[in-house]
């Protein structure tokens, strides 16, 4: 991926979709780039047995990976790569095995270094699953 400098990358969308988007942990749960453009990310995955919790619901590691590639995404789609600072998340309902989960990540605030990222994860029928904030360093 050609960069414009050491910190900008020429097509931000392109980088945030085929390299944050396809980063080796996200590929290894399954978690898919569904939607990607400047400052806005959907990513899915789909809830397997194997993420589920002793109460077999998605586990909260599960939850949380969908939300974070969605951040990591919007947040890398700006014209320079970013780092996360902090996220927190609030889990509102469990999701069940087999149900396709998305997460949607849109900006609070930008600034030159600091960007703060609104991410809602949601379910079937748009019911919400998860709530988060995340905070990104831009190099």
């Amino acid at each position: 991926m050609e960069k414009k400098n050491e910190d900008s990358i020429i097509d931000p969308v392109r980088y945030a979709t085929e390299v944050v988007g396809k980063d080796p942990m996200a590929t290894f749960l399954g978690v898919v780039v569904e939607e990607a453009r400047e400052g806005y990310a959907r990513c899915s995955l789909t809830i397997q047995p194997h993420y589920l919790n002793a109460a077999e619901r998605a586990h909260g590691v599960a939850v949380h990976a969908v939300a974070d590639q969605a951040f990591a995404v919007a947040c890398n789609s700006l014209g320079t790569m970013a780092l996360a600072l902090n996220f927190n998340i609030n889990y509102i309902a469990g999701a069940l095995d087999g149900e396709k989960i998305f997460a949607e990540a849109t900006p609070i605030n930008t600034a030159r270094k600091i960007s703060v990222w609104r991410i809602e994860v949601r379910g079937n029928e748009d019911r919400l699953i998860a709530s988060c904030e995340g905070v990104a360093y831009h190099k």
